[in-house]
C-alpha cells in the first residue's frame, strides 16, 4: 500500500474516533437548530471536555440519529422547563462529580434553590418562576469569573432584572419593578458600574443566590451589618433599634437609607427640607433639635478641615514645608468619619467626642498652615531686602569705577613708593 494512502486511513481514523455526531448534525441545520453548536465553543462543559451527550444523553458517536436517539438507551432530549433545577442538580449536587472537574465548586446549590422563593413557587406548580437557565443561560454558560457571564458581579443587576423589570412577569405576583430602575441612582451601582469595585453589593449580596429571597424587615440591619459591621452595632444599641420593633415591624437601615435606591448619606438627611428625620419627628421637638445639632457638628468640623487643607496647601505652593501638618489633617479627617459613624448610636455624647477631637485637629492645622505663609512672608521681605542691598553695592561699585576710569585711572607710583608729578 502507498505511503499516501496509509496516511489517508490513518487521517481518517482520527477523525471517527474525536467525531461527535450531535455537533456535526446540529451545525448542518438551518439556523433556528443550529444554535447550540455554535454556542459551546465558548461554554464551561466544553472546556472541561464534555458535550451534548453528556447532558441531553444518546450516543454521540453514532451518526444514525434513530441510534443517537435512541430514548431506549438513554437520551434524554429537551428537559421541561420545570424540571431543569433537577437535571442540572445530577452532576451539581454530586461531590464525586464535581471533584473532577471543579473541586472548589459548592455542591449544595440545588438544596439552596429548594429554600428559594424561586424554588419554593416552582415546587408549587409555578412554571414561570427562574430556573438555572435564566441566569446562567443554556449552551453557552461561562464561569462566573468569566467577564462575558450572565452571572458575574458586574452583570447580576442587569441579569436579575431581566425579569424583575418586566411588568408583565411581575404583575401576577404583585411585585414592584422600578428596583433596578432605582439601584441605578444609587452608592452601591456607582461603585460597582462606574469603578468596577466587584465587592459592591449587588442583588445577590442582600438577596442570595441560589436561595434567593427577600431579607424579613427584622433581619434587613443584619443583612446591611454583613458589610456595615460597626453601623450595625451602633444602631443595634440606639433608641431606633426598640423604635423601628415596636412600630411597623421593624426595618432598621432602609427606615432612613431606603433599599435599593441607598444614595451617598450627607448632612441633608438630619436637617433641612429633605431631612429624613422629619418623616418621625416634628420640627422643634427635642429629637429634631437633635438632629439640627448633630448636623450642625458634622457641617462645622467638615468645613474646618476644608479651611485648614486650603491653607495647607497654599503654604505648599509657595514651597514651605507643612508635610507634618498634612499629615495631622488625615486625624482630622477619621474624626469626622468617626463623628458619622457615632451619629448612628443617636447619643449626643458619643459624637461629641470625635467632633471635639478633630475640631482641636483643625485649629492646630489651620496654625500650622497660618505660621507657614508668614514665614513665606518673612522670607519674601528678607530676599526684598537682599536684593535691595546687592542692588546698591552693585551700583556703588560702578559709579566708583566710572569715577575712575573718569579721572584717567590711578595715579603711577615710582619704585620708592611715591606718586610722579
Amino acid at each position: 500500500m502507498r505511503a499516501p494512502a496509509i496516511l489517508f486511513l490513518l487521517c481518517s481514523g482520527l477523525g471517527a474516533a474525536a467525531v461527535d455526531s450531535c455537533v456535526t448534525c446540529h451545525a448542518a441545520l438551518e439556523e433556528g437548530g443550529k444554535g447550540p453548536a455554535t454556542l459551546i465553543k465558548g461554554d464551561v462543559h466544553t472546556a472541561h471536555g464534555l458535550s451534548c451527550a453528556d447532558c441531553h444523553g444518546g450516543d454521540r458517536t453514532t451518526d444514525d440519529p434513530d441510534a443517537s436517539m435512541n430514548r431506549a438507551k438513554g437520551f434524554l432530549g429537551k428537559p421541561a422547563r420545570t424540571a431543569i433545577p433537577k437535571f442540572c442538580a445530577r452532576c451539581h449536587s454530586s461531590p464525586d462529580i464535581m471533584r473532577q472537574y471543579a473541586p472548589r465548586e459548592r455542591v449544595d446549590q440545588f438544596e439552596l434553590y429548594q429554600t428559594s422563593v424561586h424554588g419554593k413557587r416552582l415546587a408549587a406548580g409555578d412554571p414561570n418562576v427562574a430556573t438555572c437557565i435564566d441566569c446562567h443561560s443554556v449552551h453557552d454558560i461561562r464561569p462566573v469569573k468569566d467577564s462575558m457571564s450572565p452571572v458575574h458581579p458586574l452583570h447580576v443587576p442587569e441579569t436579575c432584572s431581566r425579569c424583575h423589570s418586566d411588568k408583565q412577569k411581575m404583575a401576577p405576583y404583585g411585585i414592584p419593578t422600578n428596583q433596578f430602575e432605582e439601584y441605578r441612582t444609587s452608592v452601591h451601582w456607582e461603585a460597582l458600574a462606574k469603578r468596577s469595585d466587584l465587592s459592591a453589593p449587588s442583588c445577590a449580596s442582600c438577596h442570595g443566590n441560589h436561595g434567593a429571597k427577600p431579607p424579613e424587615v427584622e433581619s434587613v440591619s443584619a443583612v446591611c451589618g454583613s458589610c456595615h459591621v460597626l453601623f450595625a452595632q451602633l444602631y443595634e444599641r440606639s433608641v431606633h433599634k426598640a423604635v423601628f420593633s415596636a412600630v411597623g415591624g421593624g426595618g432598621g437601615c432602609i427606615v432612613c437609607h431606603s433599599n435599593h435606591g441607598i444614595h451617598q448619606p450627607s448632612t441633608a438627611m438630619l436637617a433641612g427640607p429633605k431631612a429624613v428625620c422629619a418623616g418621625c419627628h416634628d420640627a422643634g421637638t427635642d429629637p429634631a433639635k437633635t438632629a439640627v445639632q448633630m448636623a450642625g457638628w458634622l457641617d462645622g468640623l467638615d468645613a474646618a478641615l476644608k479651611r485648614s487643607e486650603t491653607r495647607l496647601a497654599r503654604a505648599e505652593e509657595y514651597g514651605m514645608e507643612v508635610s507634618e501638618a498634612q499629615v495631622r489633617l488625615i486625624d482630622g479627617r477619621e474624626d469626622l468619619v468617626k463623628a458619622r459613624l457615632a451619629m448612628h448610636s443617636m447619643v449626643s455624647g458619643e459624637m461629641r467626642q470625635p467632633v471635639d477631637a478633630g475640631m482641636a485637629v483643625a485649629a492646630e492645622t489651620l496654625k500650622a498652615g497660618d505660621a507657614a505663609l508668614r514665614e513665606k512672608d518673612v522670607r519674601r521681605w528678607g530676599l526684598a531686602v537682599s536684593v535691595i542691598l546687592i542692588a546698591i553695592a552693585i551700583l556703588a561699585i560702578r559709579g566708583l569705577i566710572r569715577r575712575i576710569e573718569t579721572n584717567g585711572g590711578p595715579t603711577p607710583l615710582t619704585a620708592s613708593g611715591e606718586k610722579t608729578s
